[in-house]
């Protein structure tokens, strides 16, 4: 069955795609609205769970908070994150520390990890 693209979709998919960061439902429905005015946080979240199932966004997971979303071609590349207490906003890191297996203790077998930043972006500090 082949999806409609409505208004809605194609302004949730191009808030997302053109912010170039993970993003919250609140922060998807800002922007959304500006092209969809009177967009609501339910159509948002359908069309957000829609995207999920197609694999089109990833979730972005940030400790204690709700998740935020990203196209999964940028989350299929290997980077981490920045969360920022002042705004709440998330940002790319596209470095990784490295000798991170350094750390894993004895007899144990690394998988993979997620590292999330916390601290003030250049706007808040």
């Amino acid at each position: 069955m082949t999806r409609r693209n409505t208004s809605q979709q194609r302004a949730i998919g191009g808030a997302i795609e053109a912010a170039g960061r993970p993003l919250s439902i609140q922060e998807i429905n800002q922007l959304a609205a500006k092209d969809v005015p009177g967009i609501g946080l339910r159509t948002v979240y359908r069309v957000v769970n829609r995207l999920l199932d197609d694999g089109v966004i990833a979730p972005v997971t940030v400790p204690g908070q709700p998740d935020r979303y990203e196209l999964a071609e940028a989350a299929a590349r290997h980077h981490h994150h920045f969360h920022c207490l002042g705004c709440d906003r998330v940002f790319d890191i596209h470095s990784c520390p490295g000798r991170i297996d350094r750390m894993v203790p004895e007899g144990f077998v690394l998988d993979g990890h997620e590292i999330t930043l916390n601290g003030l972006c250049a706007q808040c500090a």
